[in-house]
């Protein structure tokens, strides 16, 4: 019976200190996969992966400047991400 108390017990702080070093560990890189039906997906920047096909994306990046421009003329009314 106390055998089985002191390997709750250590399996219990096993998982606390298990729990403690994923809460610590650095927030997933950026990363960049082809999807299952042949699409980019960003991975890294929300819940889920942004996914569009190669041709949306290089539509999207000539926009550049444009979406740059965009932040700055709006960067009053924008609002950053909240921290979890």
């Amino acid at each position: 019976m106390a055998e089985d108390q002191q390997a709750m017990q250590a399996e219990l702080e096993r998982l606390r200190a298990e729990n403690e070093a994923l809460r610590k560990r650095p927030q997933a890189a950026t990363a960049l996969k082809v999807s299952e039906k042949g699409a980019v997906s960003l991975y890294g920047i929300r819940r889920f992966p942004v996914t569009f096909y190669a041709d949306e994306w290089q539509r999207i990046l000539g926009m550049g400047d444009e979406i740059r421009a965009f932040i700055e003329k709006n960067r009053a009314a924008l609002k950053p991400k909240p921290k979890r």
